[in-house]
């Protein structure tokens, strides 16, 4: 059975599984130095490329407010998220400083373009399996001595995609005890 992406159009639609379709990935890797591998991939791999995208999104990052109802399929869109690129100066100092929000009706650019991102990077390889050689920190073959480093760890999302999605939330790390603080 092929697979039917259903994007998210910032209605909250309980079957939406990606953030961006095929035509939005297109558009992303049309001003893409590096875009040889989405570019040379079927229709069917880009979707199935975007909709895992959207999952590993889903499951690395927590982001910021709240979903705009219980039951939709994916964390956007939301409520009360703040939005970084819209904060307004002061007029004094002693006052906080406001932000505006995401709209609780979208899905921000941001989002779409990380999920292109992504979803390039795993038409190139699969970045949910280990690499070979990972946490490898020595190896001697005479003596058959062999070290390892729990820290060499390659990321699921790629940096890139990584720093596309910070300002609208926080990765989760099994190995961080640092929580984001955000006021309302």
């Amino acid at each position: 059975m092929a697979l039917t992406l259903i994007k998210e159009d910032g209605t909250g639609k309980t079957d939406a599984n990606s953030y961006a379709d095929v035509a939005d990935g297109n558009a992303y890797h049309d001003g893409h130095l590096y875009a040889t591998a989405w570019t040379g991939a079927t229709d069917d791999q880009k979707a199935v490329a975007l909709v895992m995208a959207s999952r590993l999104i889903d499951a690395e990052y927590q982001f910021n407010g709240t979903r705009t109802n219980a039951v939709q399929g994916l964390q956007w869109p939301r409520a009360k998220c703040p939005e970084p690129d819209n904060v307004h100066v002061p007029i004094s100092v002693l006052l906080p400083i406001p932000y505006d929000y995401v709209q609780y009706d979208t899905v921000p650019k941001a989002v779409v373009q990380a999920t292109c991102e992504m979803a390039r990077e795993l038409l190139i390889a699969d970045r949910t399996v280990a690499p070979a050689g990972e946490g490898l920190k020595y190896y001697n073959s005479g003596g058959v001595q062999t070290g390892y480093d729990k820290t060499d760890r390659r990321q699921v999302l790629s940096q890139v995609a990584q720093v596309m999605l910070a300002k609208y939330g926080s990765q989760i790390s099994a190995r961080s005890g640092v929580v984001r603080l955000q006021r309302v």
